[in-house]
């Protein structure tokens, strides 16, 4: 790419806005101009507005810090200094559905962290390796709003993302039910140990509407264009609970499946191993390299020895097994702020340039 594009980030002050500005530090497509945050945060440098509250591993890339933080809400001005937007605004559902559509309309094509437009029948909710190709429904949203560039495309919950790539590897085989258990770590609620000292050495039983996400979502993913819009799939059924752990990243998930058809345990882990999709064959900036790793140990995979493999963005299984109620159980693991939330988004993104759909204005 001759020029990078020019991305802005909505909601950069947040823990996910802070992912999204060090996974773009040095990207080779892409180069953030423009932060914008709460009507608090405007007039400030990116800095003084993120304070003590900078919550990545890696210091603060020099090339943000003086960035004069916008208004979130000057939808215009935002997007009049970028080619497209990355979302990750902290509102009301209500809220984010309302300022993701004003800035499509601007001709500003927005991909989303967020869940507002998650199931918004002519929006894409794209894990790109699973269903690229609900993309063209993009087409019919647009003439919804209006627009000839401008889109809002999302990709689904963190949680999913360490067992649906197995369900769509293993598509052949047809899953019929899974029930999964997933261990979700503190900063899916944006939060360090240092913010939330009561989750040390604790668990709770219970996350806001994610068991609804986590068994609902996979199906929008494995679904269809149908016209205008995604249609969900109807298998497999899905049952879920999803517990808060003391872990700072990665959501693990522990999975019973059963399949339609009977596979070997060796099928398996060949269909994981050897899965490729979109972005690995355009051989995307941030795609990895090995999508879904199988590792043989039992005591694997390991949020503290796997959770960065392909640098966040693959997905590691472990531990699949015959079961004695079920077909086979299996364990995965998945980086829930790289992969679960701003990498994926970049990936998206990646995607969407390379498939035309985002180009400089």
């Amino acid at each position: 790419m001759e020029k990078k594009l020019r991305a802005g980030i909505l909601g950069a002050t947040g823990m996910v806005g802070q992912r999204f500005i060090s996974l773009l530090e040095n990207h080779p497509w892409f180069e953030v101009v423009t932060v914008a945050a709460s009507p608090r945060s405007a007039g400030k440098t990116y800095e003084e507005a993120v304070g003590g509250r900078w919550k990545m591993d890696t210091p603060m890339p020099e090339a943000v810090k003086k960035l004069i933080v916008h208004n979130v809400n000057e939808v215009e001005e935002v997007a009049s200094t970028v080619d497209f937007v990355f979302s990750a605004v902290d509102m009301t559902k209500d809220e984010i559905k309302a300022i993701e559509e004003a800035y499509a309309k601007t001709e500003t094509p927005v991909v989303s962290n967020n869940s507002a437009h998650r199931w918004t029948p002519d929006v894409p909710m794209v894990v790109p390796e699973i269903n690229p190709q609900h993309f063209e429904v993009i087409a019919s949203q647009k003439k919804r709003l209006g627009t000839t560039r401008g889109f809002i495309a999302v990709k689904p919950n963190c949680s999913i993302q360490s067992y649906t790539p197995c369900l769509k590897a293993w598509e052949e085989f047809e899953p019929l039910e899974v029930i999964a258990t997933t261990y979700q770590a503190i900063s899916g609620a944006g939060k360090t140990f240092k913010d939330w000292p009561e989750m040390i050495e604790n668990v709770i039983p219970y996350i806001g509407g994610e068991e609804e996400k986590s068994e609902m979502e996979p199906l929008r993913v494995l679904g269809q264009v149908e016209g205008d819009h995604i249609e969900k799939a109807a298998l497999p059924k899905i049952s879920c609970q999803c517990l808060r752990v003391p872990v700072l990243n990665g959501h693990t998930a522990a999975v019973f499946i059963r399949f339609g058809k009977k596979p070997t345990k060796e099928q398996l882990i060949e269909k994981l191993t050897s899965y490729k999709g979109y972005p690995q064959e355009a051989n995307l900036p941030s795609a990895p390299k090995q999508f879904i790793q199988y590792l043989e140990e039992d005591n694997r995979p390991q949020v503290k020895m796997d959770v960065d493999f392909e640098n966040g963005m693959g997905v590691s299984i472990g531990r699949l097994r015959e079961d004695t109620i079920y077909d086979y159980k299996f364990v995965g693991l998945s980086h829930n702020t790289v992969r679960g939330a701003a990498g994926g988004a970049v990936l998206c993104a990646e995607a969407l340039t390379e498939k035309g759909l985002i180009a400089a204005k």
